[in-house]
């Protein structure tokens, strides 16, 4: 949140072109073709592609009568696949012919190292080669070719995989050992012992498919409360599935983790008031905040330096605020409002609050100043407002399920301390920009060859690991740039339906960077807010009130969605977020009073 002016986030860059073509020389005559139809003739036989993005066509070819075309969209780079059975510690060449823009052409599983070689630019038919060794136990390995995301389509022909065949691949055995750890009211975590040839385990839940993970291990979440569920689980490589494992049921426990104890209002209304600085809306007293406000989250708590996770929060100076009040009254006016029902929260960060908690040290300095601020005001809990770059995946840190990276283990570990010194009533609250969360349906991280911005999609672990404890999420849907949606279609700010395509993901959830082994869940609908500025003045993007209300409406009855289609129907959605109670009286209340007239149901 900006204290004074508006900051606009540009997106991540994509990588930097450029890059060599490696050719090899020709295989030895006791070589053996092992891709299955390289050509194409057979139409996609033997070739999978993801999100149906690859097709047969007659023009252009390099050899024989088809080709194969396929055309990045969205999070898609539009890459087919296929597994074929090789020999350990053997020697092979891989090499295809393509055309277009930022082609691939390369090679999974090898055991030695994966190999991939590409053209930037291929007007013509130009081949790709290259070659590598399998390792000591390798029995099959993944030859693939994609394009780049926001290119045009590509062509690919004749590809050739030339090598010694290996022994056939078998269909692996049932899996066996299936369990479940101690599940949440709205989440269980279930393991397995790997089997033998495995490449992949599909989980399913009451017969549906649920998953398809390569490790042995899958949380399910998003589970009713106090509801039996029932898992299996199978094994799968390139020759099939196994038969699915002996069930495992499970029941959740009854309550649960956002919104404890029924807390909040079926819908709420969120607020930041500007309590330790002064800005161009003016200073507003605790005690003048209307009733509208369900929650209050006092701006801000910041770091003494940005490493140091010593936490500070004052009152706004006299200097500053002339018409502060004194701190007896301010926690008086804070208990007045408790007395109500209502909630006040500790928000922690801010566009000049950058806090990395990069080590443990910090971890549990955090904790305890965070600590001490809500002991010494009486808060009901904490708001993450972490912006800049407080938040940021090493290299490397890929899965948003098990994150790495130590501004984010920490942060997790930090939240989940706090959770347990004050039990079920602490109210936990985050407010991420979109180039945080919805910015990861594109990129994460670095990405997995690097040049991303590491801040992309880095609220994404931190918001998965503590789903269970989180009352609210309000993205902030302003101060943004052009996120793609689920319909693979840019959306802007400022109108109703940047606010429903954006919502519609977090209630629908997405694959993270395209991955569709790598699925963020859906959040509760009573978990989620629509974060909005109040006035023109108070950010980028503002909306008109009749747009908020169409969003509302599109979100929680289906109506006037105009062009974008929701995944669903939400009428539990919690409400909305604001920037701020100080902007608000600023603009006449414009934005609590369009809240508390609208027609929930």
């Amino acid at each position: 949140m900006d204290r004074t002016r508006p900051l606009t986030l540009a997106l991540a860059g994509l990588l930097a072109a450029g890059g060599l073509v490696a050719l090899t020389p020709a295989a030895h005559a006791a070589d053996t073709e092992l891709a299955r139809n390289g050509g194409f003739e057979s139409g996609l036989d033997g070739w999978t592609c993801t999100a149906g993005s690859g097709a047969v066509v007659g023009t252009p070819v390099h050899a024989g009568a088809k080709a194969l075309q396929a055309t990045p969209a969205g999070s898609d780079n539009a890459r087919c696949s296929q597994t074929v059975t090789v020999k350990p510690n053997s020697t092979y060449t891989l090499s295809g012919w393509v055309r277009g823009s930022y082609v691939y052409l390369g090679a999974s599983g090898t055991g030695t190292g994966d190999v991939s070689t590409w053209t930037q630019s291929a007007p013509d038919w130009q081949r790709l080669a290259s070659t590598f060794t399998t390792g000591a136990s390798t029995t099959s390995v993944t030859i693939y070719t994609h394009g780049w995301y926001g290119t045009g389509a590509y062509v690919a022909d004749d590809l050739s995989l030339l090598g010694p065949g290996g022994d056939p691949v078998q269909t692996p055995a049932t899996p066996t050992g299936l369990s479940a750890g101690t599940p949440t009211a709205s989440s269980v975590t279930l393991s397995w012992p790997a089997v033998a040839g495995a490449d992949s385990y599909r989980v399913y839940k009451a017969g549906a498919l649920l998953a398809t993970v390569t490790g042995t291990s899958y949380t399910a979440t998003g589970l009713a409360a106090g509801t039996a569920y029932s898992f299996q689980v199978s094994a799968a490589n390139s020759a099939g599935e196994s038969a699915r494992s002996a069930p495992v049921t499970v029941t959740t426990t009854s309550g649960g983790g956002g919104d404890p104890g029924g807390q909040l209002p079926a819908h709420a209304l969120v607020g930041y008031l500007h309590a330790s600085f002064a800005n161009g809306s003016g200073y507003t007293r605790m005690a003048d905040v209307p009733d509208s406000w369900d929650v209050v989250n006092l701006a801000f708590g910041e770091p003494t330096s940005v490493t140091s996770g010593d936490i500070r929060f004052k009152l706004c100076p006299v200097t500053e605020c002339p018409n502060v009040e004194s701190e007896a009254d301010f926690k008086a006016a804070i208990r007045a409002r408790q007395a109500t029902g209502k909630k006040v929260l500790i928000s922690i960060g801010g566009q000049n609050g950058q806090v990395q908690l990069a080590t443990t040290a910090a971890r549990d300095t955090f904790v305890a100043s965070v600590s001490k601020i809500i002991d010494d005001y009486g808060l009901d809990g904490l708001d993450i407002d972490f912006e800049g770059h407080s938040l940021a995946l090493q290299t490397g840190d890929t899965d948003f399920r098990n994150p790495t990276s130590p501004v984010v283990v920490n942060l997790i570990s930090a939240v989940k301390a706090l959770k347990a010194r004050y039990g079920a009533k602490f109210v936990l609250t985050m407010a991420p920009e979109t180039f945080f969360v919805q910015l990861g349906y594109q990129y994460y991280g670095s990405g997995p060859w690097g040049g991303q911005d590491p801040r992309a999609g880095a609220y994404l672990p931190v918001i998965h690991a503590l789903r269970d404890d989180l009352t609210l999420l309000h993205v902030q849907d302003y101060n943004s740039g052009s996120i793609m949606g689920l319909d693979n279609q840019y959306h802007s700010m400022g109108g109703a339906d940047f606010h429903i395509a954006m919502t519609d993901m977090l209630l629908t959830g997405f694959p993270v960077a395209g991955n569709t082994d790598r699925v963020f869940p859906a959040l509760r609908p009573d978990q989620v807010a629509i974060g909005l500025p109040a006035s023109t003045q108070a950010g980028n993007g503002h909306t008109s009130p009749a747009e908020v209300n169409r969003a509302l409406d599109c979100l929680t009855r289906k109506t006037d969605c105009g062009t974008y289609r929701t995944h669903g129907t939400w009428p539990a959605l919690r409400g909305l977020m604001t920037w701020s109670v100080n902007w608000d009286r600023y603009n006449q209340w414009e934005f609590s009073r369009n809240f508390d007239a609208y027609g929930w149901s």
